[in-house]
Protein backbone atom coordinates (compact mmCIF):
# COMPACT_ATOMS: atom_id res chain seq x y z
CA UNK A 1 0.00 0.00 0.00
CA UNK A 2 3.17 2.76 0.88
CA UNK A 3 6.55 3.18 -0.68
CA UNK A 4 7.75 1.24 2.51
CA UNK A 5 7.34 -0.65 5.40
CA UNK A 6 4.98 0.79 8.22
CA UNK A 7 7.10 1.22 11.50
CA UNK A 8 5.40 -0.80 14.27
CA UNK A 9 4.94 2.33 16.49
CA UNK A 10 2.15 3.47 13.64
CA UNK A 11 -1.06 3.62 15.12
CA UNK A 12 -2.54 6.20 12.54
CA UNK A 13 -2.04 6.81 8.84
CA UNK A 14 -2.96 9.77 6.51
CA UNK A 15 -2.43 10.81 3.34
CA UNK A 16 -2.41 14.94 2.62
CA UNK A 17 -3.52 16.95 -1.01
CA UNK A 18 -0.34 16.49 -2.31
CA UNK A 19 -0.67 13.18 -1.98
CA UNK A 20 2.21 11.84 0.38
CA UNK A 21 1.34 9.14 3.20
CA UNK A 22 2.24 9.72 6.62
CA UNK A 23 2.28 7.63 9.47
CA UNK A 24 1.47 8.45 13.02
CA UNK A 25 1.88 7.02 16.65
CA UNK A 26 -1.11 9.32 17.63
CA UNK A 27 -3.77 10.73 16.43
CA UNK A 28 -2.48 13.56 14.29
CA UNK A 29 -4.09 17.15 13.87
CA UNK A 30 -5.63 18.25 10.69
CA UNK A 31 -4.32 21.36 9.05
CA UNK A 32 -4.97 23.61 6.25
CA UNK A 33 -4.35 20.44 3.36
CA UNK A 34 -1.79 18.51 5.28
CA UNK A 35 -2.17 16.44 8.79
CA UNK A 36 0.42 16.98 11.31
CA UNK A 37 1.70 15.00 14.88
CA UNK A 38 -0.16 16.88 18.03
CA UNK A 39 3.37 17.94 20.02
CA UNK A 40 3.92 14.29 21.90
CA UNK A 41 4.14 11.91 18.84
CA UNK A 42 6.34 11.02 16.10
CA UNK A 43 5.60 10.30 12.62
CA UNK A 44 7.28 9.37 9.12
CA UNK A 45 7.00 9.14 5.32
CA UNK A 46 5.28 6.16 4.55
CA UNK A 47 4.93 7.37 0.54
CA UNK A 48 3.39 8.98 -2.33
CA UNK A 49 0.55 8.50 -4.35
CA UNK A 50 -1.54 11.01 -6.63
CA UNK A 51 -2.80 14.32 -5.33
CA UNK A 52 -5.87 14.12 -3.62
CA UNK A 53 -9.31 16.61 -3.13
CA UNK A 54 -10.73 14.27 -0.76
CA UNK A 55 -7.21 13.75 1.54
CA UNK A 56 -9.68 15.16 4.78
CA UNK A 57 -11.20 11.89 4.48
CA UNK A 58 -7.80 9.70 4.30
CA UNK A 59 -7.22 9.32 8.08
CA UNK A 60 -7.82 5.53 9.32
CA UNK A 61 -6.28 3.52 12.52
CA UNK A 62 -3.36 1.52 12.05
CA UNK A 63 -3.19 -1.56 11.47
CA UNK A 64 -6.67 -1.25 9.03
CA UNK A 65 -9.09 -3.94 9.89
Amino acid sequence: MFGQPVPGWVRWVAQDASGAWWGYSDEPNQGHDYWYENEVGRYVALGRGAPNPAWQTTLRRWPLD
